[in-house]
């Protein structure tokens, strides 16, 4: 079982609507933060604090290939964030304009 210190800190994490956002999209995929920054509508730093949130508190995984960095969702060993992700709504539409605009 988690200690409620731990499940504290993960909740308050989660209580920021941006950061529940971006679980919404690495939900649906993993993302670079170029891409996030598009969708949210919001500056490259603030989007990167949040993600540095995320991955501090161990809710997300970066990978670097060569000069991007991709985040993903960490939660496989968090079963108890299993209902709060299954309550977030699908970002498919959001994904999909974006990458539709930078196909054209």
């Amino acid at each position: 079982m988690i200690p409620l210190d731990a499940l504290a800190e993960t909740l308050k994490l989660l209580s920021d609507k941006t950061r529940l956002t971006i679980l919404a999209l690495l939900k649906e995929k993993e993302m670079c933060v170029c891409d996030i920054v598009e969708i949210l509508q919001m500056t490259q730093p603030n989007v990167s604090q949040h993600l540095r949130k995320l991955k501090i508190g161990g809710l997300v995984n970066e990978t670097r290939r060569s000069q991007w960095i991709y985040y993903s969702l960490n939660v496989h060993d968090k079963p108890y964030l299993q209902g709060i992700l299954d309550q977030l709504p699908s970002m498919r539409e959001q994904i999909d304009a974006v990458k539709a605009e930078s196909c054209n």
